[in-house]
């Protein structure tokens, strides 16, 4: 089956596939806030990538990457990354604020593909990440937020991580994303695990005292997001340019902070909404320039 023109309207089932996404995503931002408000992030974080691992040992097959190349890759993407998060996760109140800086990924990838892989870094991806950050920093500085602020610059270098980790991944020798996810989640759930046992007390008590309702939300980040939404946007990419689908996932946090608010009692103030508008707005101007430099390299 060929793929479709990158100019052609999305079918049905390329909505339906972004659509899930963006669920599956906004409702995991949740599910481990809830998750690491009970159980210890590091242990959340570990178990996740060995639930995962065991769906995904089949794409551990030969021939795989240098490791020497290939490890630093994984550390980034893998157990610095979510370990980052979750511990940000478990230190916030609300939820809103996180999420939204965990978006500035976008706009540093883009900066990290400028600075180490020499891409083209258009005046409006420019101004769409000075915007980005200083959403964040405006968004920061509500009183409101002010008790948030270390999980939120811990969000900032978790998304750092990523970005490198994302960048790197191109430099690499070409790897399918589910034996990436696979390999990610060999290193991440061991690294993760004797994290948890070294700096985590109380594990076997606190892990027997959480409910179904807690590990269910384990399993989901383990399953929807690492292993489903994973495969999902390998098929959305496959077959179209990541510039046309990349915007669309702006629409995540707003799913994560309508349930944050709606649900967990997270407070909205003024200029909490309007650092986290810019902030998204920012992000957009970064995902659509680098949408038209591609298609003018093209």
């Amino acid at each position: 089956m060929t793929s479709p023109s990158d100019k052609s309207p999305f079918a049905a089932a390329e909505w339906a596939a972004i659509a899930a996404i963006i669920f599956i995503w906004g409702v995991n931002n949740a599910a481990a806030k809830i998750a690491t408000d009970v159980l210890p992030p590091f242990f959340v974080g570990g178990v996740r990538f060995a639930i995962a691992l065991v769906v995904l040992i089949p794409f551990l097959r030969p021939p795989f990457p240098p490791w020497r190349q290939t490890v630093p890759i994984l550390l980034l993407l893998g157990p610095l990354h979510f370990g980052l998060i979750y511990f940000g996760f478990s230190i916030v109140k609300n939820l809103s604020p996180l999420v939204v800086s965990l978006q500035l990924w976008i706009p540093m990838t883009a900066f990290f593909a400028w600075r180490v892989l020499g891409e083209t870094m258009p005046r409006s991806g420019l101004a769409g990440m000075a915007v980005a950050f200083a959403g964040v920093a405006w968004m920061s500085l509500d009183p409101h937020a002010v008790g948030d602020l270390p999980g939120i610059v811990i969000g900032v270098i978790a998304s750092a991580m990523w970005a490198l980790g994302t960048v790197l991944v191109r430099r690499s020798p070409a790897v399918t994303p589910l034996k990436m996810q696979a390999l990610t989640s060999l290193v991440g759930a061991p690294v993760l695990l004797l994290a948890a046992v070294m700096f985590e007390p109380n594990l076997p008590e606190r892990a027997a005292s959480a409910g179904w309702a807690i590990w269910a939300t384990v399993v989901w980040a383990a399953l929807a997001s690492t292993v489903g939404a994973s495969a999902l946007l390998f098929w959305l990419v496959q077959r179209r340019e990541p510039g046309r689908v990349t915007p669309w996932f702006l629409l995540t946090p707003l799913l994560s902070c309508g349930i944050g608010i709606s649900l967990m009692g997270d407070e909205l103030t003024p200029q909490l909404m309007l650092g986290g508008a810019a902030t998204l707005v920012g992000v957009a101007l970064v995902a659509l320039s680098e949408h038209r430099a591609a298609a003018a390299a093209a």
